[in-house]
């Protein structure tokens, strides 16, 4: 185990001036805290805090983060308390500490919704302190140097989250090294196959060319020796993860990859980076399409080189970057080179970002309202790589790779984004949804009365571009979302013999925790919430009785005990209707209607049939079906149509425009229903009304299941 002392002494090579006193409290109150603690190793529980105050270390961080590292598990997991931290090292170290153990406490690969809020948590967190992932991202990573002692499954939960979260968000904040080594750790897990074949594919490769790494140093150092450029090479093959990642994106073989070696040439200078670059490509030929400049067009997080891929020795590919020493140490510490020493002086690397405006630039464009939208933009974000380009003064514009004119539009401002119709790559017409390259000059046309389309979303690709299109979309939605909301709701109140009136719609916004009744009818209008939600906010007690009628788990008879069953989407089969069941091994019965056509598909599995009939009682009006329905573009028209559906005691759980025409519109309306004989009387109801012109039961065979 590390003592106080080794950890002191390590800390003091670098930052002389370091609180020694402080650090040595905290790890005699750490120790004393986690005593009688065991890892699942059986190692004592103190050696983790210890190792990842090691880890941030070696990045040569300040007291306060290596004091947070030391403590970071003590009031999650001993009898510490926030107060008693803060008493004994300060208010700091002790909102550190607080925030690395909420962090922990975060689901991150949770589903959904859930991993949003997350997500926004975490970015909160970022946001207050930087050095709380810092101190999480070294806790993960010996955690991964660790893992074997876990459990298969844990291993197997750990090592997906780190692959997904944690090692990009190591690399987007220009940690490199750390991003390879947690990639890395993942990758022994999740495919332990994979990455030991291409341990022994690249032995083999070793045994056959010898020590390439050191003869192309060798080139390397007597051509800028040559030129008189003083500098140090570093040389290295890729890491397992890196080569794997690259023969899925290449669709390769391991034989038939070239660059797997990268070497990174530290200068003393700027100027001597644009030497080696010259030194380089005199005596190797570039490889087209592989040249990135970083240091004329840095990085969001601080990073600068020179990327370029020559055909080197034996005519085998070489990555090489070109950067200064300062440069370096960005790039091996990224984001995190703010709070590191050099010479005993803190933060005082040029190239070194601001943690604070850097997080603003990760979460401006975030919307708050939108769990999904919010969760898309902080992937996109930590995973894209970026393009520049410029806008037609000159001025440079940084933007995921894949982004679009649109995108480039947002990112100037949101009123040149709405107004957008047209935009020009390097003086020439593009359409919208055109890629952007590294170097190309955009302009945007913009036309009074634009409005975004619904379209743009899928053109979009950057989160800021797609949550002000989705914002707008709601505005321009909103009106009539809240006009049809209203009908829906004077329907579903009719139906149980009350008038709708504006005390009444406060009431249930109320109730249902909604801003206002605006913001009621607008959600009712776009199927977010349904109307018996907001007749049973009011009026409880007036809902139709059906806690007699057959509830969904006894309403097929014929299944096995233990067996459950879904409806098929492709037929949506109702009581009252002759069906038969189709077994999935693991998943229980999906129940068509006879005679859904997709069940040729199964003509040759006769064991899979299972022949199932409806229980003869009265159905809750719980059944989904869709009906297409073409109707008159006049006023009032669909308001109407939904009152009729209300009137007859189904449900619109949701609607949606298929064809839009000056005259008429096709739409496809999901009605919940008991059974066929409630399907019928609602479709008479609506072939009685003068506006309907067509009207017929919708079934979408692509909605079937494979028969596997």
């Amino acid at each position: 185990m590390i003592t106080a002392d080794d950890l002191i002494g390590h800390v003091r090579a670098y930052n002389p001036k370091t609180n020694e006193k402080l650090i040595r409290e905290a790890y005699d109150f750490g120790l004393a805290m986690h005593e009688g603690q065991f890892r699942h190793s059986g190692e004592p529980y103190f050696t983790h805090p210890i190792e990842v105050a090691d880890i941030l270390a070696e990045q040569q961080l300040d007291d306060a983060t290596i004091i947070t590292a030391l403590l970071h598990d003590t009031i999650e997991d001993t009898k510490a308390s926030y107060s008693e931290v803060a008493k004994r090292f300060g208010e700091e170290v002790a909102m550190l500490v607080d925030g690395v153990t909420k962090l922990t406490n975060l689901q991150l690969s949770s589903t959904e919704t859930k991993q949003a809020e997350n997500f926004r948590k975490l970015f909160m967190a970022m946001s207050k302190d930087l050095r709380v992932i810092l101190v999480k991202l070294a806790d993960r990573l010996h955690n991964m140097r660790t893992i074997k002692a876990m459990r298969p499954d844990k291993q197997v939960q750990k090592a997906r989250e780190t692959m997904d979260i944690y090692a990009p968000l190591a690399g987007r904040m220009g940690m490199q090294w750390m991003r390879e080594e947690l990639e890395d750790l993942a990758f022994k897990v999740l495919n332990p196959e994979g990455r030991a074949s291409i341990m022994r594919r690249f032995i083999t490769l070793q045994k056959e060319t010898g020590d390439v790494i050191g003869r192309i140093t060798d080139d390397m150092t007597h051509e800028l020796d040559k030129a008189g450029i003083e500098a140090k090479i570093l040389g290295r093959a890729k890491k397992p993860y890196s080569i794997w990642r690259k023969m899925q994106a290449k669709d390769q073989g391991f034989s038939r990859l070239s660059d797997i070696y990268g070497f990174r040439i530290i200068t003393n200078s700027e100027a001597d980076c644009y030497g080696v670059l010259g030194a380089i490509h005199q005596r190797w030929r570039a490889v087209p399409g592989r040249f990135k400049d970083y240091i004329s067009q840095p990085k969001s997080n601080g990073y600068r080189s020179i990327h370029t891929t020559v055909s080197g020795r034996d005519g085998r590919r070489v990555e090489v970057q070109i950067r200064t020493h300062q440069m370096h140490d960005v790039a091996e510490t990224g984001v995190a080179a703010h709070w590191s020493y050099k010479d005993g002086v803190r933060g005082e690397n040029p190239f070194a970002v601001d943690p604070v405006s850097w997080v603003s630039t990760l979460t401006e464009q975030f919307d708050d309202e939108d769990h999904d939208s919010f969760l898309e933009a902080v992937k996109l974000e930590m995973y894209s790589d970026q393009v520049f380009c410029f806008t037609p003064k000159g001025e440079v514009v940084k933007l995921p790779r894949g982004a679009t004119p649109l995108d480039f539009a947002y990112a100037i401002h949101t009123r040149i984004g709405n107004a957008c119709v047209g935009a020009k790559v390097d003086h020439m017409r593009v359409p919208l949804w055109t890629r952007i390259k590294n170097g190309q000059s955009v302009e945007i046309i913009t036309a009074a009365g634009q409005t975004p389309q619904a379209t743009w979303l899928d053109i979009a690709s950057t989160g800021k571009a797609k949550t002000a299109i989705r914002r707008a979309l709601r505005e321009v939605d909103r009106e009539r979302f809240v006009k049809l909301g209203r009908e829906l709701a004077r329907a579903a109140f009719e139906n149980v013999g009350k008038a709708v009136t504006d005390r009444v719609l406060d009431t249930a916004a109320k109730q249902l925790r909604l801003d206002d009744r605006d913001e009621l009818l607008a959600r009712l209008g776009s199927a977010e919430i349904v109307a018996e939600s907001v007749v049973q906010a009011v009026y409880p007690d007036l809902l139709p009785d059906e806690r007699d009628a057959v509830g969904s788990d006894r309403a097929v008879i014929g299944l096995s005990e233990g067996q459950s069953f879904h409806r098929a989407q492709c037929c949506q089969p109702l009581p009252g209707e002759r069906i038969v069941g189709i077994t999935y091994r693991g998943e229980g019965v999906v129940v068509h209607a006879i005679d859904c056509e997709t069940l040729g598909a199964y003509e040759e599995q006769p064991e899979r049939w299972m022949d199932l009939h409806w229980h003869s009682g009265k159905h809750q009006a719980i059944y989904e079906v869709t009906l297409e329905v073409t109707i008159g573009n006049d006023a009032g028209v669909l308001g109407r149509i939904c009152t009729l559906i209300g009137e007859h005691k189904a449900n619109i759980s949701d609607l949606e425009f298929v064809d839009r025409k000056p005259d008429f519109y096709r739409l496809h309306l999901h009605v919940e229903l008991r059974d066929a004989e409630h399907l019928h009387s609602v479709m008479l109801a609506l072939e009685a009304e003068s506006d309907v012109a067509e009207i017929a039961r919708f079934r979408d065979p692509s909605k079937a299941r494979t028969p596997a």
